[in-house]
């Protein structure tokens, strides 16, 4: 058995007489318990190109769809290639495209962006009441 100090800031402090050894391993236990009941996020990417037809594109959203609605958040990028960079503005409206298609059960989180070759956008399911 040993002193155990349980709360310092209080005036006096609190003070026990326990099993130290089995303190620290309650203790243990409640941080991975916490941890464990802890939400999870799971990112999912989703790659176009901008000249992504409307069929392929139609096919993108739908696994979008079917990402959010399983409680994951989406990463859409266009990835520009060689001298496609030209076509910037074709790839913006393609993810606003998306993000309109996706209004109904997902929520814009960033606009979407330049980063190097890249231009992407972030999605979040919306929040249920």
């Amino acid at each position: 058995m040993d002193l155990v100090e349980i709360s310092p800031n209080a005036n006096p402090p609190v003070c026990k007489i326990i099993d130290y050894k089995k303190f620290l391993y309650d203790q243990k236990k409640k941080q991975k318990e916490i941890k464990a009941k802890a939400q999870k996020i799971v990112l999912k990417e989703i790659r176009f190109g901008p000249n992504t037809d409307e069929h392929d594109f139609e096919f993108k959203s739908k696994h979008a769809r079917k990402f959010i609605e399983e409680g994951a958040k989406v990463k859409a990028f266009v990835f520009f290639k060689g001298r496609t960079i030209i076509f910037k503005d074709r790839g913006q409206i393609l993810l606003l495209k998306l993000a309109q298609e996706l209004d109904d059960i997902a929520t814009v989180e960033a606009l979407p962006k330049m980063d190097g070759k890249r231009m992407f956008m972030y999605l979040a399911p919306k929040k249920k009441k």
